[in-house]
């Protein structure tokens, strides 16, 4: 792969471009759907969130966020490779996607585009026929979701609009095909090329490269630019473009082609204000969180970080949150810092430049500016306003930027908690719209390390400790404190604290800060990261609520929690099912479970789950076989032997992976020793596997190899 330049400030930029994603996404979600006159009616022209107005949570799952950030992991799933092919894009929908239930608005078969591609693919259509209008006719072929999850590919090719696309097209005809493959193009390359060009015009430009010259989102971007020039005012020019280019004009649901016509409209009158040309895109109407998440995304990009910070604070609510539900559970719960490294790992690798995580690669780094990565203070009786946080340049001794806790007014009995989720929020546990899937990203026996330093005016010693709050009983979170140590006049701690056994799933991770005595100041957190795979016994806690059940990413036709002996019982009508729980990260780890099948065709555990589609499995089969398999793609069969076992009788798994190698035991057992050499398969969750049929298995231990 040949080397090609990175532009100067290409991290920056990125994360400024999911910002602009987000809070994009964010602003105009509690009005999806609403035309112009409606917004004018009930909320006047959108300048700032509207969430609290209409009694809508701002930190929502969503297709535009959820498919965005999910279908770009097919470069990392296949190598990174610049021939990326659609079909490939296709299969990561299969891995990731769970039917009627995650990432995709499930209207419908001819219906929701998405969805009927979906169906394309599950019956074994590759992409890019799956979203052809040969096969789903033009109507749904062109509605908007192929330009809505887009902004990945642009982001990636920072520079080289060809490449985004190139990259765009194959990714936009899993689902899509005709004007709204045109579309995804313009907004990719104008990505793309937003990072060295300011110019508008001249993005506007590049963008028209790369589609036909007869085809409607080329008249349409050419009307909107003239028209700009004529009116003067986008109200005038929004009235052309609802006659000419409305969703009268065009069938479906959410066709493409009225909002690409908003996109443009936004950027055309607001080419040098983030907040103004967010406000033309939600104003306007339609597809509000769409059309804004675009215009964000690019706004970011092409103004930086600055650009956004020069209006009202859109940073501060969000603090870079986000929720990816998904087959992998444990990348649901992130923040934009974490996203935009994804992408940039993305982006060197392409260019054939190396990459370095920042700090090591700890998960909580801080590094870019003004990120706070889901911390916020506390909002509990004793710790409410003793303190704030922010994100600052320096007191850090492995980057340039750390996590200021600044407190004031830390006494006996009011500590200062700053934490960040590391499982659904317990607002989220209940919340409405697209389903929020999940697995904790922290376990029990797993280490947390966070390095600390104060200020050297601190004179007044705190003490400073790790905690965890978990899901206890009726869902009441419960804390779980680690070693304290004192800081003072500059003094610098690296805690680390392997996390205890916990009755319920670790909602969130943090520092608290105490003292015996009044006490103002700061202490600063370098970086805050785990490692290790956990050591914990995954079955009905004692003091049990609803979240523990949670935990578990459903993707089988029915999942019950019957008993303590044997807490899951899942159920599949046709094909491989699973419940999975974990992280990408875990490795070298023993998985065990007993398990009860029932009617199955297979059952058993898995290891180094990545998605529905890349895992290890040790299964039990008919005709008194067991099995390890390994699912890419594809299932095949590492090794088989002869094991004598009945339905309705309990067996003892145990599947342990170090590397590439593989061991395998049932009953005590070692039944299969296999190296997998070269295999990508080195990580991951654990699952419960069953396939046509039923099965009670658990509790489900997993301990460090």
């Amino acid at each position: 792969m040949g080397q090609r330049t990175i532009p100067a400030g290409y991290e920056e930029r990125v994360y400024a471009g999911v910002l602009g994603k987000i809070i994009g996404v964010y602003l105009g979600r509690p009005f999806e759907g609403w035309d112009y006159a409606r917004i004018m009616r009930d909320l006047g022209e959108i300048n700032y969130y509207v969430h609290e107005k209409l009694k809508a949570p701002l930190i929502v799952t969503d297709d535009d966020i959820s498919g965005t950030f999910t279908f770009f992991r097919a470069l990392e799933d296949f190598g990174y490779s610049k021939n990326l092919t659609a079909a490939q894009i296709g299969k990561s929908w299969l891995n990731y996607i769970i039917e009627n239930r995650t990432i995709l608005w499930w209207g419908g078969m001819g219906t929701s585009t998405e969805h009927t591609a979906f169906q394309r693919l599950k019956r074994g259509i590759e992409a890019p026929r799956s979203g052809s209008i040969e096969l789903n006719g033009q109507v749904v072929a062109e509605q908007i979701g192929s330009q809505i999850f887009i902004d990945g590919w642009g982001m990636v090719a920072p520079g080289d609009p060809e490449l985004a696309a190139d990259l765009s097209m194959k990714a936009a005809s899993v689902s899509h095909d005709g004007e709204a493959i045109y579309g995804a193009q313009v907004i990719a390359a104008m990505e793309a090329q937003a990072f060295v060009e300011q110019d508008m015009n001249k993005l506007f430009d590049t963008g028209l490269r790369f589609i036909p010259k007869d085809c409607t989102i080329r008249r349409l971007i050419d009307d909107i630019r003239e028209w700009q020039v004529k009116d003067k005012d986008w109200r005038h020019t929004r009235e052309r473009i609802q006659g000419a280019y409305g969703y009268d004009k065009f069938g479906g649901g959410c066709h493409m082609v009225p909002n690409h016509a908003v996109i443009i409209l936004a950027l055309a009158y607001a080419p040098d204000d983030f907040q103004k040309s967010l406000m033309i895109a939600n104003t306007a109407g339609w597809d509000t969180d769409c059309n804004s998440g675009n215009v964000g995304c690019l706004m970011g990009i092409r103004m930086g970080l600055k650009g956004i910070d020069a209006g009202p604070d859109w940073r501060g609510p969000v603090a870079d949150r986000l929720y990816l539900p998904t087959a992998d559970g444990g990348r649901c719960i992130t923040d934009a810092a974490r996203e935009t490294l994804s992408i940039v790992k993305a982006g060197h690798i392409l260019a054939g430049q190396e990459f370095k995580a920042p700090k090591n690669g700890a998960r909580f780094h801080f590094e870019l500016q003004g990120s706070v990565q889901g911390f916020v203070l506390e909002q509990s009786p004793d710790t409410r306003g003793v303190a704030t946080v922010e994100n600052t340049a320096g007191h850090s001794r492995t980057g340039s930027r750390s996590l200021a806790i600044r407190y004031k007014g830390v006494a006996l009995g009011r500590s200062a908690r700053v934490a960040t989720a590391t499982f659904m929020p317990k607002d989220a546990l209940t919340m409405g719209g697209y389903s929020l899937y999940s697995s904790p990203t922290l376990y029990s026996g797993q280490v947390v390390s966070a390095a600390l330093e104060t200020d050297a005016a601190n004179t007044v010693p705190v003490s400073v400790r790790p905690y965890v709050r978990f899901y206890g009983q009726d869902d009441n979170l419960e804390i779980a404190r680690g070693p304290e140590s004192k800081l003072a006049g500059g003094g610098a701690r690296v805690l680390d604290w392997k996390i205890p056994e916990v009755d319920g799933p670790i909602a969130e991770v943090g520092i608290e800060i105490s003292s015996d005595v009044a006490a103002e100041g700061s202490v600063y957190v370098d970086y805050l990261t785990w490692k290790g795979a956990p050591s914990v016994t995954l079955g009905k806690p004692k003091q049990a609520g609803s979240a523990w059940t949670r935990a578990w990413v459903n993707a089988a036709d029915q999942l019950w929690f019957p008993n303590a002996e044997h807490p899951y019982r899942l159920m599949s009508d046709s094909g491989h099912k699973l419940i999975s729980t974990g992280t990408a990260e875990w490795s070298d780890y023993t998985v065990s479970a007993n398990v009860r099948p029932h009617l199955a065709s297979a059952a058993g555990v898995a290891a180094c789950v990545q998605g529905l589609q890349r895992y290890y499995a040790l299964v039990l089969c008919p005709g008194n076989k067991v099995r390890l398999v390994k699912q890419q793609y594809g299932l095949s069969v590492l090794a088989e032997a002869d094991f004598n076992w009945k339905f309705g009788e309990t067996v003892s798994l145990s599947l342990t992976t170090k590397g590439t190698k593989l061991s395998a035991t049932a009953n005590g057992k070692t039944l299969f020793k296999v190296d997998d050499a070269g295999s990508p398969l080195t990580s991951g969750g654990v699952a419960l596997i069953i396939d046509e049929g039923r099965l009670d298995a658990g509790p489900v231990s997993v301990q460090p190899a």
